[in-house]
C-alpha cells in the first residue's frame, strides 16, 4: 500500500521528465525510498533502467548494470564495458530518453574509496546525461548526506534532493483505520512509521497480538529488521547496541551515558554518538528555553520500533528464547507498555501535532516547539513540561495525558496550580491533550482530544 508522500512523488515524477538532470533520494533502511521511486517511474513514459547495487567491486556492479540494459533490450547483445562512464557514454549516444536509477549507491564504495566513486559519477553528471535523468538513492544516511557537502565531488550536482523520513503518526494510521485514537497512538508508539513495518500489521488484531506475532517472534520480518538494522550499515554495531540499550525508553545526558557504559574520557563515545545522530538512530535534544545549556542536553533513540526493541527485547533476549513470545509479553512488556512506554512516545507525538499545525499556518507567531525546563529553588523542585510552544519570549504549555479514561477537572486544577507556583515561567496559555478527552471543560484552558490529533 502506497500512503501519503504526495509532494515527494510529484517532485520526483517531474524530475524524471528532465534530461541532463540528477536527483538524490535518501533515508534510512525500509523507509519507502524504492517504493517512492518505482511509483514515480510508473507516472512517466521514459524507458526506466533501475539497478540496485551490490556489495561488490565497481566492475561487478558495471556488469550488473549492463545486464539491466540487456533485459530492457537497450543492448541487443552482450557487450563489455569497463566503467560506469563507458556505459553512460553509450546511453548518451542513443536517441531515446532514459531514467536511470542507481539504488543503494553507497555499496559501490565497498571495495573502492568513496571519493573515487563520487568522482566517477561527477564526471557522468557533468558530461553524460544529455538524454538521461539520473537518480542516486541510498540508505546509508551519513554517506548520502556527504554527497551534499562542499568538499564532495558531487556537491551542487543535484537538481532535486529528497530526504525521506518515516510516515507521520497521521499517515501511519492508514494502516490500521478501524482503531480508536487510543489504539492508534499505541501502535505508532511501538511500530513507528516505516511502511515496511506497518505493512506487517493486522488491523483486526489487538496491540498485544500484533506485538507478539511480529516483533517478539524471531522469524518475523519486523523482528529481523530491528535486530539486524545496525549490523547491515554500521561498522561499530556492538558499541551502538550498548548505547541504544542504555538509552532504552528514556533520555540520557552525556555524563550518564559515559558512566553507565564505563567509557573513559577518550572522546570515543562522543564520536560514536555523533555518528549515530548522523545516521538518525539517535537524536540530541534540549529544552527550548535552555537550548545552549550543555547540562540540559540529552540523547534519546530516534526510532519508535528500535526504542521498543532496546527497551524490552535486547536486554531480555535469553528470557524471550526460554519462555516464548506470549509469556514474555505478559511478564516483561505488558506491565509498563501502556503506563510508561507509550505515554513517553505520546508526548513526542503531541509535539508532532503542533508542528503539523504550525506548518499549516494555524499557529501564527510560533518560533519553536519542544519541552520546557523549569527550576523552582524555593520549593526545591525542577523538571520538564511535556509540550511547550515558544512565541518569542513567551510560552504555551500543554500537559499530555495518555489515559484510558477522560481526565477530570481535579487533574486539570492540580496541574494548573503547579504551573502558577513557578515564578520564572512566562506562560501565556496552559492547555491539555487527553487522548480520551475530558470529563468536563472550563474556560481559561485549551483542550485537545485524541480525535483532534487525527482530524484537525
Amino acid at each position: 500500500m502506497f500512503v501519503a508522500r504526495t509532494e515527494e512523488l510529484s517532485q520526483l515524477t517531474n524530475a524524471m521528465k528532465r534530461s541532463n538532470h540528477a536527483s538524490l533520494v535518501y533515508g534510512k533502511r525500509r523507509v519507502g525510498k524504492t517504493r517512492l521511486i518505482k511509483e514515480a517511474l510508473m507516472r512517466q513514459d521514459r524507458t526506466a533502467l533501475y539497478y540496485e547495487c551490490i556489495k561488490g567491486t565497481i566492475k561487478e556492479n558495471v556488469d550488473g548494470f549492463v545486464k539491466v540494459l540487456l533485459d530492457k533490450r537497450v543492448l541487443s547483445f552482450q557487450s563489455s564495458f569497463d566503467t560506469f562512464r563507458d556505459v553512460f557514454a553509450f546511453l548518451n549516444s542513443l536517441p531515446q530518453d532514459y531514467v536511470v536509477v542507481i539504488d543503494e549507491y553507497p555499496y559501490l564504495s565497498t571495495f573502492a574509496e568513496q571519493r573515487t566513486v563520487d568522482s566517477i559519477f561527477q564526471s557522468i553528471v557533468d558530461s553524460n546525461l544529455g538524454n538521461i535523468s539520473l537518480i542516486l538513492s541510498g540508505s546509508q544516511i551519513s554517506v548520502m548526506k556527504g554527497l551534499l557537502e562542499e568538499k564532495d565531488a558531487l556537491y551542487g550536482r543535484f537538481g532535486l534532493t529528497i530526504h525521506l523520513g518515516e510516515l507521520s503518526y497521521r499517515d501511519a494510521a492508514a494502516f490500521y483505520p478501524s482503531k480508536t485514537p487510543y489504539e492508534k497512538i499505541a501502535l505508532y508508539s511501538v511500530f513507528g512509521g516505516s511502511p515496511f513495518v506497518l505493512q506487517q500489521l493486522n488491523d483486526e488484531e489487538t496491540l498485544s497480538e500484533n506485538i507478539i506475532r511480529t516483533i517478539l517472534t524471531p522469524s518475523n520480518p519486523v523482528n529481523m529488521y530491528a535486530s539486524n538494522l545496525l549490523l547491515s550499515d554500521y561498522s561499530n554495531a556492538i558499541n551502538a547496541e550498548r548505547i541504544l540499550a542504555v538509552l532504552g525508553n528514556g533520555k540520557k545526558k552525556y555524563s550518564e551515558l559515559e558512566s553507565k557504559l564505563y567509557a573513559n574520557s577518550t572522546g570515543n563515545l562522543a564520536k560514536q554518538l555523533k555518528s549515530m545522530v548522523a545516521m538518525e538512530l539517535v537524536r540530541q535534544g534540549a529544552p527550548i528555553n535552555r537550548p545552549n545549556d550543555a547540562k540540559k542536553k540529552y540523547y534519546e533513540i530516534n526510532d519508535n520500533l528500535l526504542r521498543f526493541f532496546y527497551t524490552y527485547i535486547y536486554p531480555n533476549r535469553s528470557a524471550l528464547q526460554m519462555i516464548g513470545e506470549r509469556a514474555f509479553y505478559e511478564q516483561l512488556v505488558s506491565p509498563t507498555l501502556l503506563t510508561d512506554f507509550v505515554p513517553r512516545r505520546f508526548e513526542e507525538l503531541c509535539r508532532s501535532f503542533f508542528s503539523y499545525l504550525a506548518q499549516k499556518g494555524l499557529l501564527p507567531g510560533i518560533t519553536n516547539i519542544g519541552t520546557y525546563y523549569y527550576d523552582d529553588p524555593a520549593r526545591r523542585r525542577h523538571g520538564e513540561f511535556d509540550v511547550a510552544l515558544a512565541f518569542g519570549e513567551e510560552y504555551e504549555l500543554y500537559d499530555a495525558k495518555y489515559n484510558k479514561s477522560p481526565i477530570t477537572l481535579d487533574e486539570i486544577h492540580r496541574e494548573a496550580g503547579q504551573v502558577r507556583q513557578i515564578e520564572e515561567m512566562r506562560v501565556t496559555r496552559l492547555g491539555f491533550i487527553a487522548v480520551n478527552g475530558f470529563e468536563a471543560r472550563e474556560s481559561g484552558f485549551t483542550y485537545y482530544s485524541g480525535e483532534d490529533l487525527y482530524c484537525m
